[in-house]
């Protein structure tokens, strides 16, 4: 079982949310908003709050911790038809270099991607906190698994 600790106001993080659990056969699969902060806290104390605010975090039975884009490819090995893409982001120059720095882009972007998506991120009460000059705060990390 993965738990997937996701921006739930974010459209692109939802879109995933929503694509994954259509391919997520057995269930394999939760996903928890990282905005019911009683709940993160609770279920995962070791989650730093402002680290998953800046990209995906999932969390594995043994409560190891995949974060960004190693989340992501993660997420997507416990897909049945998400082998053959998490086989293509193993590849070295695509899980190295590439695929992080998409991820990176995107996660830093994502409210700013919303809004050329024709979100309307005035009714949503933590985006700016969480976000200054149309950037997400996201921590600085190189660490992907």
């Amino acid at each position: 079982m993965l738990n997937a600790i996701y921006d739930g106001q974010c459209v692109i993080c939802n879109t995933t949310k929503r694509l994954v659990k259509a391919l997520d056969w057995f269930n394999r699969v939760t996903f928890v908003d990282l905005h019911q902060h009683a709940v993160v806290a609770q279920r995962f104390p070791f989650i730093d709050q402002q680290a998953a605010m800046g990209e995906i975090h999932v969390v594995d039975d043994a409560n190891r911790v995949f974060a960004g884009f190693a989340g992501t490819r993660r997420l997507l090995r416990a897909l049945p038809l998400g082998w053959p893409l998490y086989l293509l982001l193993r590849l070295p120059i695509i899980g190295g270099w590439i695929g992080p720095a998409v991820y990176r882009f995107i996660a830093r972007n994502r409210y700013a991607i919303n809004r050329l998506l024709g979100v309307d991120l005035s009714q949503q009460a933590d985006t700016e906190t969480a976000c200054k000059a149309d950037i997400c705060q996201r921590p600085m990390r190189d660490e992907f698994k």
